[in-house]
């Protein structure tokens, strides 16, 4: 059974720490030179790849005793809002365009550019951070693969126009908040426990 509840809240947790990721600037980037279907279909790919390895490990967390995953999850998250707060804004990387425009390639290209930009990602670790809190794979891995794909839907069709209402450093400030409030309740969780 899928909790509406952590779905929602790993897909806002989630959405709002890769949006100011180079991720959604490289599906930007793709996306402008591309054929946008098919630069999301590689991108989706890959983060559905990711979702699954995070979860599992997330998911073999939920083997030590309770109070232990709090504080880990609590120190995790903590490091997390600190890692945003304290990070310098991201250099463009250069992408290599592919010799066509077929769908393998573009989709090819999206997937190995996300597959080897993601791995270790903060998303990535936030994501089996959640896993272990809720013990609930299918809730969180459903909850963070659409806050994936809807950044990646974003960085892809309409970033540059989102990036130009709201400010970068809003957004991370924000993701940050909210990674600070359940670092904190994690660890208030696993003293009071």
């Amino acid at each position: 059974m899928i909790s509406i509840t952590v779905t929602a809240l790993v897909f806002g947790v989630i959405f709002l720490a890769e949006l100011p990721d180079k991720t959604a600037l490289a599906g930007l980037v793709l996306g402008t030179r591309y054929r946008a279907s098919y630069v999301f279909a590689g991108v989706a790919a890959a983060f559905l790849l990711h979702v699954v390895l995070a979860v599992a490990a997330g998911s073999v967390l939920t083997l030590l005793p309770r109070q232990t995953v709090h504080a880990l999850t609590g120190v995790l998250f903590l490091g997390g809002a600190a890692v945003l707060l304290l990070k310098k804004g991201e250099e463009d990387e250069e992408i290599r365009k592919p010799a066509d425009q077929s769908f393998w390639k573009v989709a090819g290209t999206g997937f190995m550019l996300i597959l080897v930009a993601e791995f270790g990602d903060l998303t990535q670790i936030m994501t089996a951070n959640l896993a272990a809190r809720y013990d609930d794979p299918l809730s969180v891995g459903l909850g963070a693969v659409l806050g994936l794909w809807a950044v990646a839907g974003l960085g892809i069709v309409g970033g540059k126009a989102l990036m130009k209402k709201v400010p970068l450093r809003l957004i991370t400030q924000i993701a940050a908040v909210l990674m600070l409030a359940l670092g904190v309740w994690s660890l208030w969780e696993a003293i009071a426990g």
